[in-house]
């Protein structure tokens, strides 16, 4: 009599498996950088005692399109990367660069003033610096 095993012999394949399935439900796809819908573009978010900088990785697109906006505390990046379209006649086997209209939204820590934003656009990277209040900046106490 043969015997079937409850668990496939592989279970690290029959587990990537169903992850694939899971992400192709929910229309995702693998990526290095996570989840590859609504995660255009790429963000660093960091700070120093005297600003918060948020990076947003976006290649190819014209600076005067990007909509910055703060409202309330909250960072919000929208804008739209054209599709570039190869030739009729051009077979696309993969096509793995992000075209559409995206929105990216940070929500930013109390101690930021609002007022004192500048952004800048080079190479691709949009860099957004927001100092902090003066209330919250660090400062020295001499002891008397």
């Amino acid at each position: 009599m043969m015997y079937r095993s409850l668990f496939p012999r592989d279970v690290l394949a029959e587990l990537d498996r169903l992850q694939r399935e899971m992400q192709q439900g929910f229309h995702l796809s693998p990526s290095i950088r996570g989840i590859a819908r609504g995660g255009f573009p790429a963000m660093n978010v960091g700070g120093t005692p005297q600003s918060v900088d948020i990076y947003a990785f976006a290649p190819g697109i014209d600076p005067t399109t990007l909509d910055v906006q703060i409202e309330k505390g909250v960072l919000t990046v929208a804008g739209e990367r054209k599709l570039d379209e190869p030739g009729k006649e051009a077979t696309v086997h993969i096509d793995e660069r992000f075209a559409g209209r995206f929105r990216r939204v940070v929500t930013l820590p109390d101690d930021v003033d609002a007022s004192a934003v500048e952004a800048k656009y080079r190479d691709g990277v949009l860099r957004i610096s927001i100092a902090r209040k003066q209330a919250a900046q660090p400062r020295r106490i001499t002891i008397g």
